[in-house]
């Protein structure tokens, strides 16, 4: 078995996780009018467990709670964790990439045998720790929660602040972005559920989510420049 992600990182995904849910169905059902995508239906349901205002305050609190945890594990873990996670995410080979993603699609949608019936060899491209998809990902997800981070903190505690609070232009401004960072993340997190837990062949991983290890097998076929990366150095990453 191969160590493939620490305690912390574990920690720090389903925390995610579990906020993120909640900030995202909560935050639908503060919308109003033309921008409820989901119906009245949905702003009862919440508003019946929290209460109108409540719902509001339960939504920041959670928010906060977010912003403070990631903050502190970024202050902790820059130099461990978080500068090479980000260095990985953003290092990309394009031509490769694009051809991963492009045979990826093709392979979940038709089948391995499908596609070589088309003339297109189902064999993906070699990746690292992160697959093309996996990296894509991260970054639109890293660069929406900053938004969704900042101007949260911008509507929740400047916009009724008499002392501090912000001209009704960039308050719209932040409510635009706010929502427009919530929209992308309610088409990404569908996807990366099914990418991670219900794709054939992503067992080991997903449960490498819980325990940290995934089969050393595993890793040779679905993270072949990772694996080799970890043989150069001698040794198991993070054993």
């Amino acid at each position: 078995m191969i160590r493939r992600h620490s305690r912390s990182a574990i920690f720090m995904h389903w925390f995610n996780a579990v906020c993120w849910i909640f900030l995202l169905f909560s935050g639908f059902a503060l919308l109003v009018g033309d921008m409820q995508p989901i119906g009245q239906w949905w702003i009862d349901f919440w508003h019946g467990i929290f209460g109108g205002r409540g719902l509001l305050v339960a939504h920041l609190i959670v928010g906060s709670v977010w912003v403070v945890v990631y903050a502190c594990y970024i202050l902790l873990f820059s130099r461990r964790e978080v500068l090479p996670f980000l260095r990985e995410v953003t290092t990309f080979q394009l031509r490769s990439d694009i051809t991963w993603c492009m045979k990826k699609g093709l392979w979940l949608v038709l089948g391995p045998k499908k596609t070589m019936k088309m003339g297109i060899d189902p064999a993906l491209p070699p990746q690292g720790f992160y697959n093309a998809g996996q990296r894509m990902v991260a970054v639109v997800a890293v660069i929406a929660s900053v938004g969704l981070a900042v101007t949260g903190v911008v509507m929740g505690f400047f916009s009724g602040n008499i002392e501090y609070a912000v001209s009704e232009t960039v308050l719209q401004w932040c409510i635009f972005i706010h929502f427009c960072c919530a929209a992308v993340m309610a088409v990404l997190l569908p996807v990366h559920i099914y990418m991670a837990a219900l794709a054939p062949g992503e067992g080991p991983a997903l449960r490498s989510m819980f325990t940290g290890f995934v089969p050393e097998e595993h890793v040779r076929h679905h993270n072949p420049l990772w694996y080799a990366s970890i043989k150069k150095k001698g040794g198991r990453l993070g054993e």
